[in-house]
C-alpha cells in the first residue's frame, strides 16, 4: 500500500469553505479512480505547537499499489484540483509538501 500525504500552507485569504471544497474534490477522485482505498483530509490538530512549520492543513490518500498512485498523479481530474491547490497555497508549489510512504 502507498500512503500519499500532502500538507498545505493555505494563503490567509482562503476561506474554510474553499478549503472544504478542495478537499471534497480530492475525495471525489476515489469514485473515479481504481485503487484508491481511502481519503482523509483536514486541519492539523496536533498539540505540538509549531511543529507543523505552517503546514496547517492536509490530506492523505491511500492506494492499493504504487501503480494506482501513479495513475492518480497522471489523472486529468487530479491535475485540475492539484492546480487549484497550488493556486491556494502560500508561494504556490512551495507551500505544498508531499510525502509518500510504502506500507506493508
Amino acid at each position: 500500500m502507498i500512503r500519499h500525504c500532502v500538507f498545505i500552507r493555505f494563503k490567509p485569504e482562503i476561506s474554510h469553505e474553499k478549503i472544504a471544497e478542495l478537499y471534497s474534490e480530492i475525495d471525489a477522485l476515489k469514485h473515479h479512480l481504481d485503487g484508491v482505498l481511502a481519503v482523509h483530509a483536514g486541519s492539523n490538530v496536533s498539540p505540538e505547537h509549531g511543529m507543523d512549520k505552517g503546514y496547517s492543513d492536509g490530506f492523505i490518500v491511500d492506494f492499493d499499489t504504487a501503480l494506482s498512485r501513479d495513475n492518480y498523479l497522471e489523472d486529468a481530474a487530479h491535475q485540475a484540483v492539484g492546480a487549484k491547490l497550488v493556486e491556494a497555497a502560500v508561494d504556490g508549489v512551495e507551500g505544498i509538501f508531499v510525502y509518500d510512504l510504502e506500507i506493508s
